[in-house]
Formats: C-alpha cells, structure tokens, sequence
C-alpha cells in the first residue's frame, strides 16, 4: 500500500511540475508570434515590442534566484501556488490590457509570478525522487517544457489569426487550474528548511541593476544617449548591479554563491550560455517579427517558419546528449552553435519577397542541427560541474543567466535594427545572432574541459 501511494504521489507530482514549467515557457515561446498584433492596435512600434518581451524577462530573470530562497523559507508548495495563482491573474490582466504602459506592467508583474514556478517545480521533483527515477523524472520534465517551446509558436499563430492576440494570454489559465486542482489532489505537507533566511538586499539591487540599463538601452532612440532620462538610470542600474555582486560575496546566505564560479566548467558553460540564449531570443524575436512585418505573413505562417528546429530538436538531442556523454561534451558546445550560426548567416540570403524552401529553411535546418548538439551537453557540463548538493541553485543560476542573456539582447536590437524592421535590420541582426552564437561555440571549444561526471540534461527557459 505504501508503495502504491508512493507512485501516486510521484505521478502527481511530476504532473504538477511538468504543468507548472510549462505554463512559463509556453508564455515565453508564444509571445514573439503576438507582437506585431500588439504593435497594431495598441501602438509603439518596434519598442513596445521590446518592452513586452523584456518586462517579462526583467522581473523573471531578477527574482528567478529569490525565488529558490522563498521556497525555502516559506515551503515550495507554497511558492508555487501563489505563483500559479499570481501568473493566471496576471494574464488576464495583460489579456484586457487598453494601451502599451497597463500591457508593459501587466507582463512585469506576470515575470514576478513566473519567477515562482520553475524553481519550484523542479524542486518538488529533487524531494519527491531519488537516484534513477529522479533522472527519469527530469527527462520526462524536460520532454513537458520542449513541448512547449515546439507548441508555442505555432498554438500562438493559429490564435492570433482567427480569435486575436489577447486569448494568447487567456490560455495560460486553463493550465493553470489543472495544476491547482492537482496540487489540491496531492495533499502534501510542505517543506521548510530551519535557519534559512533571505537576502532582500541583493534581490532589490538585482532587479535595479537589470532594470536601469535594460530602460536606457530600449528607450536611447526615443531620448538620446545624452540625456538624463537615459544617463541616470543607466549609471545608477550598473552601480546597482556592481552592489549586488558586493552583496553576494559579503551575505551569509547569497542568492548567488559567486564561489560557484571558481568551478572552471561552471563559469564558462555559464559564459556560453549568456552567449547562446542571447543569440537565441533574438533570432526568434526578429524572425516571426520579419516575416509579418515585412514579408506580409499571417502569424500561424511565421510561427511554421521555425517549426523543423523544435523537431530536430526532439528528434536528435537525446542521441546527441548521449555521443556528448560518450566521447565529451566540450566539442559539441562548441560546433554545435557555431553550426547554427552559419545556420542564420545562410538566412541573409533573404529578400522582402521572402523565398521560405529556398532562402529560410536551410537555414533553419542547420540552425536546428547545431542547437539540438548545444543543449543537452551544455546544461549537463554546468551542472556536472558541481555537487549533487549545489545543484539546485546551480541550476537557478543558469536558468538566470539564459534568462538576463536574453533580456539583455532584446534590449540591445533597438541600436541593430533602428526605429523600424526593415530588410536591412533583419539582416544586421542576424549577423549579431550568428557571432554570438558562434563566439559562444569558441569559448566552449577553448575554456570546457571533458569530465566524466555528467548530470541529467535540463533545458533552459
């Protein structure tokens, strides 16, 4: 009987935190495909766009580390219902959202909710297993938020062009109450960690150091680089975030351990992974956005565009995860983005007239082949890298890089593309996806040093 009430509750709780994830990284994947509809009725042009994208990842990429402490201190169950209840609210807010600023701060606050969910799931996993069904669990975890990334655009598309942009925000609460009526179902009691406390101070200097640049980089085309507008917050953000890093060495209890950097392997895949997903939210944000935009494509087209690296994703990245294993991990994280960089060098073959077999999909075929080599290996060298104990917040810490790396980049395409897309921008910006990603390929290929102790491969949101 206990036994049979251990799989339940293992069975539940893998569900809970499969549903959990998935409903942030579907938010995450599916809102590139929804821009240009924003754009069009509420207005703003190319930095409303930005500004509904990096709102989101601000607030997530800032409290994504707090989060862990949270769920700590005041139980993961906890964290993670008021998390889903928090995100499901906050969707519907950004769902009847009447101009670009209530859009704007809706989707800050949803990256706030957002932030309380991925922790919190994967924790519940770590507690509820152990050894190789822990492993398993994290592979099938892994497989729930991959669906979500392959769904997300396409599931977008299809809604923005038959019943609008705003229902892209009404679906998340429809996982959202499966999770609740399924935690309610588990009735587990919560689990705290005696003596533990947070580091406010650090969390509050995190978001201010990410918050000032990231204003100053999107708003710099509206004000200019000389004015006070954008000088102070952008001296104050890099102050701020020079205070965290003081902050995090000095606090007994850091929301990140910078002694983890010290682990040569955890530094540079730390390295690459900015590299990498900052290439990789850019070249997603300026593809679907080039192709409605400027191409003239429905929103379910643009979405299909991308849809073969989802699938050689699936397809190839256990096998490839398993040759990494086998033969090393540092020559996969390192040809593997180069290889898709060349993948969006192929695609400025590209004209305004867009030839989708001939111009985009080798492209987005090759592209699709080098990060089904990158990610397995990358995320399974980090957390390789450190104890079995460390690797919780390991894991948060990478998840937060990716996440920053991304927000950074978005911030940063108003210098590259101008004040409108245009054939030209979208070329320069896939020439600054492509040097990212293969730069990330390099660092790979030069700092990485094979272990043999590989961790379970978890993908990044």
């Amino acid at each position: 009987m206990a036994t049979d009430n251990t799989a339940r509750t293992q069975r539940l709780v893998l569900w809970i935190a499969i549903l959990a994830s998935f409903v942030s990284f579907l938010d995450g994947s599916v809102i590139n495909v929804a821009l240009p509809a924003i754009a069009r009725e509420l207005g703003g042009g190319l930095i409303t766009q930005q500004w509904v994208v990096d709102a989101y990842l601000i607030t997530l990429g800032a409290l994504i580390l707090l989060a862990g402490s949270l769920s700590d201190v005041l139980g993961r169950i906890v964290i993670l219902r008021i998390g889903l209840i928090g995100f499901g609210v906050t969707s519907l807010l950004c769902a009847v959202a009447f101009n670009p600023e209530m859009l704007i701060i809706a989707r800050g606050l949803q990256g706030v909710a957002g932030a309380l969910l991925v922790p919190s799931s994967l924790a519940l996993i770590t507690s509820n297993f152990d050894g190789v069904a822990r492993g398993r669990a994290i592979g099938r975890w892994t497989a729930g938020t991959t669906v979500a990334f392959l769904a997300g655009p396409t599931l977008g598309g299809v809604i923005v062009d038959t019943i609008g942009w705003r229902w892209v925000f009404v679906i998340n609460v429809f996982p959202i109450a499966a999770t609740l009526i399924l935690l309610a179902m588990l009735g587990q009691k919560d689990v705290r960690q005696p003596g533990m406390s947070i580091d406010y101070l650090g969390a509050v200097l995190c978001v201010l150091g990410l918050g000032g640049p990231v204003y100053a980089l999107i708003e710099q085309g509206h004000y200019g680089w000389g004015s006070p507008v954008i000088l102070v917050p952008f001296i104050v953000g890099v102050l701020c975030f020079a205070g965290f890093l003081v902050r995090e060495r000095l606090a007994k209890q850091p929301l990140m351990p910078l002694s983890l950097f010290s682990v040569r392997n955890f530094a540079v895949g730390n390295i690459s992974t900015a590299l990498v997903y900052g290439a990789l939210s850019i070249g997603g944000f300026i593809v679907v956005i080039f192709l409605q935009q400027v191409a003239g494509w429905p929103a379910t087209l643009a979405a299909l565009a991308t849809l073969p690296v989802g699938i050689l994703n699936i397809a190839l990245s256990s096998w490839l995860g398993t040759l990494s294993a086998k033969y090393g991990a540092r020559w996969f994280m390192g040809f593997g983005p180069i290889v898709a960089g060349v993948g969006f060098l192929l695609m400025l073959m590209s004209t305004d007239d867009v030839n989708y077999w001939t111009q985009l999909l080798p492209g987005v075929l090759l592209f699709g082949l080098g990060l089904s080599a990158t990610v397995a290996p990358l995320t399974s060298t980090i957390l390789g890298s450190i104890s079995e104990k460390q690797s919780g917040i390991g894991s948060a810490i990478n998840n937060a890089v990716s996440r920053v790396a991304g927000l950074i980049a978005i911030a940063f395409l108003g210098l590259v593309i101008g004040p409108h897309v245009d054939l030209g921008g979208f070329h320069r910006t896939l020439i600054l996806t492509a040097a990212l990603l293969i730069l990330g390929g390099i660092v790979s290929v030069i700092g990485i040093q094979n272990s043999k102790k590989v961790a379970p491969a978890m993908v990044n949101g």
